[in-house]
């Protein structure tokens, strides 16, 4: 996945509020830039999900700006936004909010925690314990919160992203199966390349300061009502029975690979083809081509199974088991 190229001439799109909120959003990447140097498909997925109403979990070893990248989109919208640094005694209620005694009324009143926000950057979300993990499974999904059964709505829009660490570095714990299956995207966010890298440093001596970017230049490009009208958009975008059937075979192949012990569910399936929809509208179609499914395959699919130990022990990855199955599922005409 990469970024998506200009509209083409002739396009079946119809112009109009679509091609206008295209253009804001793809005026976060010129924004972003401002900050991070390539990382252009975690940019993209960003969006994406931005598009679909889902979430992302971003994955990197530390130093490869997972953290500003998702600061750096914050900066770029006109959103309320928030940050939480998961840490070992990170209490769930240090998220969602909690009841609070006032003395003054002899009364409990709800405290709103930091979750209470359009765009939640959970930083590190794999150094807490599955317990404090899991109290964003309600969020994430329902979009709401329940303290002392009484469940309070979030606002809208409103979008998880997480960072992680890879799970085999010292003090982190694994998400949990149900927790992964929330995030619509996991996408790796790889060490630049040698020119990028060289790019970084000649930024750093020239005084760019990645704490403070309002002096970088970044502002807001896209509020609600730009993300309102390209989700309208998107919803528009044609969806094939050829398409559909494509996206099922791909993920019913994924539970019969002799390599995975857990294959994508339906909710994968779903999520697929939604991504693929956000994709497709992006490159400026109307309908979904068999192209946008394989680009949103691995960053929508790579979380949602699970290898057998033996194929683990052997090297497979879940990005090589999902890039075998695009390989051999029939693609339609």
């Amino acid at each position: 996945m990469s970024a998506p190229p200009p509209v083409p001439a002739g396009t079946t799109e119809t112009v109009g509020h679509g091609d206008t909120a295209r253009a804001s959003l793809e005026a976060l990447r010129s924004e972003i830039a401002k900050a991070v140097v390539g990382q252009d498909p975690a940019v993209t997925g960003l969006v994406v999900a931005l598009l679909c109403r889902g979430h992302v979990l971003l994955e990197g070893v530390p130093g490869v700006a997972k953290t500003l990248l998702v600061r750096a989109l914050a900066a770029s919208l006109d959103l309320d936004t928030k940050r939480v640094q998961f840490t070992p005694d990170l209490m769930p209620s240090d998220v969602t909010g909690s009841l609070v005694y006032d003395a003054r009324t002899a009364e409990f009143s709800f405290q709103p925690g930091p979750v209470f926000t359009n765009l939640l950057l959970a930083d590190e979300i794999n150094r807490t314990p599955p317990k404090t993990q899991s109290s964003l499974l309600e969020a994430m999904e329902e979009r709401q919160v329940t303290v002392d059964g009484t469940p309070r709505l979030l606002p809208e829009p409103f979008l998880v992203a997480a960072t992680q660490n890879p799970i085999e570095y010292e003090g982190t714990y694994p998400l949990p199966e149900a927790q992964l299956d929330r995030f619509l995207l996991k996408l790796t966010v790889p060490l630049p390349s040698r020119d990028e890298e060289i790019n970084v440093l000649t930024r750093h001596s020239d005084g760019f300061n990645p704490r403070d970017l309002q002096s970088a230049g970044i502002h807001p490009v896209a509020g609600p009502a730009d993300l309102e009208a390209a989700r309208n958009s998107v919803a528009q975008t044609k969806v094939s029975p050829e398409i559909a059937g494509y996206v099922v075979d791909i993920c019913r192949a994924t539970r019969e690979s002799p390599s995975l012990s857990l294959g994508v569910s339906p909710r994968g399936a779903t999520a697929l083809l939604s991504t693929a929809r956000a994709w497709a509208w992006l490159t400026g179609r109307d309908y979904v081509i068999p192209d946008d499914v394989k680009a949103l395959a691995l960053p929508t699919l790579r979380h949602r199974i699970q290898l057998r130990p033996e194929a683990e022990m052997e090297g497979v990855t879940p990005d090589s088991v999902i890039t075998a199955v695009l390989a051999h599922v029939p693609v339609p005409r």
